[in-house]
């Protein structure tokens, strides 16, 4: 079946290690937050040198290596882990042999950058940092991602999707992630946030920077998926390790992006490809993502039930405008369980909807259904209470900018780039 998007070569890179320059000449001072969205001269304007760190070109361009870009996929998708938590994210992903897309790893420490096993690296604000990282300051984060716009925009050349996957309330997390948002869906990219809200143990300081920093990525992105830490304590034991504890917290960022990556790159008997997605993530704001998986005799609505209430998010699909969800079984998956599913996912959605759905047949579920959801459209003033608690009040959300609404600059710089 033939899908939507064009298939572009990726850009190639003959060396390990590209230094990309910013042109002669040209100065300014240092950036006020959020200013790529005004500064007049363009991507380039910061003066400094960005390290871009390749793999060698038979893993960039996905010849047998986990999160290579198969020729068979016509989306081209890219994750962009950013920061540590976003980095961490990458790793379980790679780790977990996601397929399909392109993994590239923007972080300020650059002894983290060499422990990632993201297939392209970029170091920003190297010049600003020096590769020691942000210490936990979003506001050096900013800067240090507006220094090295343009190894971001060259990073989200002709891409179809982006995934943005950070963990708010860190430093480079909180103030770079909203920076690559902002420059990935100028570029023409469907956009998707998929970010955690730390920890109540972590302290008022990074929550507060986190709530500031959703509240930026929010109005940068087409789509933001925010999993809140803290749910993560109502489905694990007490005696939990910390370190466990951050690991599963990895891990649901992972769950994130595949479920979402697996309903374009695997096909199905009834296939939604990335047309369907892209109808119902563009510019939808807030976005919940349930993956549910049963087994036994009620398997299928077991599945659907668990991935429709998403009990992480405590949010449920009724508000939703729109929805995409996939089922996955064995070769047993029955017609009457695909009904069943898809009796589940309506009864509960608002009537005036749009729901698209497909259903794929994977081996390795034999014996287990497995549903993913994404439901879409949620009001911007929907609270923020159910993922921040009563004390946090909602952060003011800025009208959507057009796309060329300050940002002929950057449309410049990407055409200089092709």
């Amino acid at each position: 079946m033939q899908r939507s998007g064009t298939l572009r070569s990726p850009r190639r890179l003959g060396a390990s290690m590209v230094s990309v320059s910013a042109p002669q000449g040209k100065t300014r001072r240092p950036p006020a937050r959020a200013s790529w969205r005004r500064d007049p001269y363009g991507v380039c304007a910061a003066g400094p040198r960005t390290r871009v760190m390749v793999a060698p070109r038979a893993a960039a361009e996905g010849q047998g290596v986990p999160g290579g870009l198969p020729p068979s996929n016509n989306a081209r998708i890219k994750v962009l882990g950013v920061g540590g938590g976003g980095g961490n994210a990458v790793n379980r992903m790679v780790s977990s042999g996601l397929k399909g897309v392109e993994f590239w790893a923007m972080n300020t420490d650059i002894q983290a950058l060499d422990q990632s096993k993201a297939t392209k690296k970029v170091q920003i604000g190297q010049e600003l940092t020096r590769g020691l990282g942000t210490g936990g300051n979003a506001e050096l984060g900013e800067k240090a991602a507006d220094e090295s716009q343009e190894s971001i925009a060259e990073a989200v050349l002709d891409t179809d999707m982006v995934f943005i996957t950070a963990g708010m309330g860190g430093g480079t997390g909180s103030g770079a992630a909203p920076v690559v948002a902002g420059i990935a869906k100028s570029a023409g990219s469907l956009t998707v946030g998929v970010v955690t809200y730390p920890f109540t143990f972590e302290g008022k300081r990074r929550s507060q920077q986190a709530v500031e920093a959703i509240s930026e990525m929010r109005n940068n992105v087409d789509t933001l998926i925010v999993i809140p830490n803290d749910r993560l304590l109502d489905i694990v034991g007490e005696n939990t390790p910390l370190q466990e504890a951050f690991l599963l917290a990895d891990d649901v960022l992972r769950q994130g992006v595949q479920g979402i990556a697996d309903i374009i790159t695997i096909p199905g008997l009834v296939n939604v490809d990335f047309a369907d997605v892209k109808t119902v993530m563009t510019n939808s704001g807030t976005a919940m993502l349930g993956v549910g998986t049963g087994t036994g005799k009620n398997r299928a609505e077991d599945a659907a039930q668990q991935a429709a209430s998403a009990p992480l998010l405590e949010r449920s699909i009724e508000r939703a405008t729109g929805i995409v969800y996939n089922i996955t079984g064995g070769k047993d998956l029955t017609l009457s369980e695909v009904n069943a599913v898809s009796e589940v996912v309506t009864s509960l959605a608002d009537p005036a909807a749009n729901v698209i759905f497909g259903t794929c047949i994977d081996e390795k579920y034999e014996g287990e259904v497995r549903v993913t959801i994404i439901a879409t459209g949620f009001t911007q003033n929907y609270p923020l209470e159910p993922f921040f608690g009563s004390a946090v009040e909602e952060a003011p959300i800025a009208p959507p900018q057009k796309k060329s609404e300050g940002l002929s600059f950057l449309s410049d710089r990407l055409g200089r780039l092709k």
